[in-house]
Order: C-alpha cells, then structure tokens, then sequence
C-alpha cells in the first residue's frame, strides 16, 4: 500500500461519523438528510439510514463486502451484498450485488480512481 493510501486510509478511520453526516447533508439539504452512518474500512462494510425530502420514514441501507477490482486497463466495482430495509431496494440490490460495474476511465479523475482503487483493491485471502 501505497503511502498517501495509508495516509488516506488513517484519515477516513479517524474522521467522526458526525462530520461525515454534516458534510453529506449540507450537500443534500433539500433532496435527503443522512441521520447515520457507519463506514469500516478493514471490513469493507457500511451503514446509512437517510430520510428523504418530503418522506416520514427512514431508509436504512446496509453495505457489505465491496471492493474495487483493477487489471493493467480497468477497474470495476463490485458489491457482494447490499440489503435495505425497502423491498424496492432490496430488488434494485439484487440486480446488482455480486457483478462488477466498470468504471469509466474519466482522465481528470485518473489519479482519483487510482487511489480508490488503491484502498478498495480486493483482497486476496491467504491459501
């Protein structure tokens, strides 16, 4: 690993999940307010519960086992499993989970993509 991936790997375990949902709902004020999250990166898992605008209900999602899988070309996502407490969004997850999304090589974010691709690279486990 690469030293500015640590660095950006200590940051994201060091950065309150407060912060985070302050951040994400100034961006979001009047389309969504993110009221929980949880990230970890060591277990590639993740947790949001957001209301969106106009809604009395929260919508929980719940992230698990994604990585970035990268050849000498491309990269792709991928999202072992995804589950959410909306049946609708549950059936979106299953369309997705456990297929590699390409993602598009964009130039002016190629150092971006790199080091995302760094963090989230699948890991091997040991035979």
């Amino acid at each position: 690993m690469s030293f500015k991936s640590s660095l950006v790997k200590i940051a994201i375990k060091l950065t309150p999940d407060i912060v985070v949902r302050w951040a994400a709902n100034f961006i979001l004020k009047g389309i969504a307010e993110l009221s929980a999250f949880r990230f970890d990166l060591d277990t590639r898992q993740a947790y949001l519960q957001g209301t969106l605008y106009g809604e009395s209900e929260p919508i929980e999602v719940w992230l698990e086992d994604f990585a970035i899988e990268s050849d000498k070309e491309s990269h792709r996502l991928i999202i072992h499993q995804a589950r959410s407490n909306r049946p609708w969004l549950n059936n979106l997850f299953s369309r997705i989970a456990g297929k590699s999304w390409n993602i598009p090589a964009i130039p002016q974010f190629h150092d971006q993509i790199e080091l995302a691709a760094e963090l989230f690279k699948t890991e091997n486990p040991d035979p």
